[in-house]
C-alpha cells in the first residue's frame, strides 16, 4: 500500500481541491501520512500570490526532497501554472500540472495516461478533513484583472458549477454528518455568470433544498454583495450574520490606480446596510498596503477611512508584492519595503482593537455555537453563529452539535 502526503499553500480553494484529490488516491489504496513523514509520493498544491507564498512552495519542494529522494514529488496550482520552468528547476521535482492540469494528478502519479490536453470541467471540490464543517468550491477563476493581481492568470476567467450540482454535493456533505458549509471561491459573486444563473439564486436553493444547517459565505466583492443578498442573510434560517468583503484600499486614488471596481463611499454603504439589518454581524475585510503611489497622506487618509467604519470587526492585512505580468509592477513611487511592513503593522493593530471592541459587545450574549471534535488541554472549541471563537469544558456530547452559549470573556479565544 503506498503512502501520499499533502502540503497545501494558499486560499481555501486550494484546500478544497487538495481534499478532494486526495479522496481519489484513498479510493484506489493510497494511504495518508502527515507532509513531515516518510512518503512514496508527495504533492505541493501552491499559492504564486506573493514573493513570501512562492518562497514557502520552494522550501516545501526541497522538505519533500529531503525526507525521501525516492518518492514521486508533483507540484500542482498556481506556482506551477505561472511558473514552471522555476520548479523544473528545483532537483527532485517529477511532476508539474498547472491549475488547468491538475484534475489529471492521479493519472500522473500512477501512470495509468499520459497527460492529456483534456480541460478541467470539473469546478465543485470540498474540504474533508473536518468533522463538523466544510469548504464547497463552486466557483474558480477571475475576469477583473486587478493590477496587483495574478489570479486570472493562473486560474482562468470565471466560471462556476451549475446550481443543481452544488445543491447535490451539499447533500452529499450533509450525509457524511457535516453542519457547516462554507462556500469558496476566485470571485464567488459572479457565480452562474455564463449560464444564467446567479448567487443569489444559488442561496435561495441551499436554503430550500438542503439539510445543512449552516452556511457562510467566504468572500464577496463590494459591488456584487446586492442589498436582496444582505436581506436575505438578515431573514435567513441557515445563513449565518458573516461576511467577508475585500476592501483593499482606503482611498478611491488607490482603488483606482488598482482597477477596483467599487469605491469607499460603496463599501462603506455595504457595511451601513449590513449592519442596519444584523446588528450583531461579524465583517471582515482584505486590505493590501505599500501599493505604489500610497505617499504617507494617502496612508493616513485609509486609517482614517478604517476607523470610521465602526462596524467593520476585523482585517485581512496583505503587504504589497510586486507579482511578475502585473500591471502595478509598472507603476511609479514604489513604497520602500521597510515602510510597508510598518504599514502592515499599524493596520494589524487596528485589526486587533477592532476585533478585541466586537469581542467586548458580545459578551454577555447568548450565540449559537457549533462545537468541533477536538480536545485541547481539556477544552472544546467552536464559532458562534457571527464567528466568535468560543470554548468550554470538554464534553463528547457536543462534539457537532450546535448549542446555545452564553458569551462570557473567559471563553473568548481571540
Amino acid at each position: 500500500m503506498k503512502t501520499i502526503a499533502f502540503h497545501t499553500l494558499g486560499c481555501k480553494l486550494n484546500f478544497a481541491e487538495s481534499s478532494d484529490m486526495l479522496r481519489t488516491f484513498i479510493r484506489n489504496g493510497f494511504t495518508q501520512v502527515d507532509f513531515h513523514q516518510v512518503a512514496d509520493v508527495y504533492v505541493v498544491n501552491t499559492c504564486s500570490v506573493t514573493q513570501v507564498a512562492e518562497k514557502k512552495c520552494r522550501n516545501a519542494i526541497r522538505q519533500a526532497v529531503k525526507l525521501n529522494p525516492n518518492a514521486v514529488i508533483a507540484v500542482i496550482g498556481c506556482f506551477a501554472q505561472l511558473r514552471p520552468t522555476d520548479i523544473e528547476a528545483i532537483e527532485g521535482v517529477d511532476i508539474i500540472l498547472g491549475n488547468d492540469k491538475k484534475h489529471l494528478l492521479y493519472e500522473s502519479v500512477t501512470a495509468a495516461d499520459s497527460i492529456s490536453n483534456t480541460p478541467n470541467n470539473n469546478i465543485i471540490a470540498a474540504s474533508s478533513d473536518d468533522r463538523t464543517r466544510c469548504f464547497l468550491k463552486i466557483q474558480d477563476g477571475c475576469d477583473y484583472f486587478c493590477s496587483y493581481c495574478t489570479i486570472p492568470f493562473a486560474r482562468g476567467r470565471s466560471r462556476s458549477a451549475n446550481i443543481d450540482s452544488v445543491i447535490a454535493e451539499a447533500n452529499r456533505i450533509a450525509a457524511e454528518g457535516k453542519k457547516e458549509i462554507i462556500l469558496t471561491g476566485i470571485n464567488i459573486g459572479t457565480f452562474g455568470k455564463n449560464s444564467g444563473e446567479t448567487f443569489f439564486g444559488l442561496m435561495q436553493r441551499l436554503e430550500k433544498d438542503t439539510s445543512i444547517e449552516r452556511y457562510r459565505i467566504s468572500s464577496i466583492e463590494p459591488n456584487l454583495l446586492t442589498e436582496e443578498m444582505i436581506d436575505f442573510v438578515a431573514n435567513s434560517r441557515v445563513f449565518l450574520p458573516h461576511f467577508h468583503i475585500p476592501l483593499q484600499a482606503g482611498t478611491d486614488t488607490i482603488l483606482k490606480s488598482m482597477r477596483r471596481k467599487y469605491d469607499t463611499a460603496l463599501f462603506a454603504n455595504r457595511l451601513d446596510k449590513i449592519y442596519s439589518r444584523m446588528p450583531d454581524a461579524f465583517v471582515a475585510a482584505d486590505v493590501i498596503t505599500g501599493f505604489p503611489g500610497e505617499t504617507d497622506n494617502e496612508f493616513n487618509a485609509a486609517k482614517d477611512f478604517i476607523y470610521s467604519l465602526k462596524n467593520l470587526s476585523a482585517l485581512h492585512v496583505f503587504t504589497y508584492s510586486e507579482r511578475p505580468n502585473t500591471l502595478s509592477v509598472s507603476l511609479p513611487d514604489k513604497v520602500p519595503y521597510n515602510i510597508r511592513k510598518r504599514r502592515s503593522l499599524d493596520l494589524q493593530e487596528i485589526s486587533q482593537n477592532k476585533k478585541h471592541a466586537f469581542y467586548n459587545r458580545n459578551i454577555g450574549s447568548k450565540r449559537k455555537v457549533l462545537w468541533e471534535d477536538t480536545n485541547i488541554g481539556g477544552y472544546i472549541y467552536g464559532f458562534t453563529d457571527n464567528y466568535i471563537r468560543v470554548r468550554k469544558e470538554y464534553n463528547e456530547h457536543s462534539v457537532n452539535r450546535i448549542e446555545e452559549f452564553l458569551v462570557e470573556n473567559t471563553s473568548l479565544i481571540l
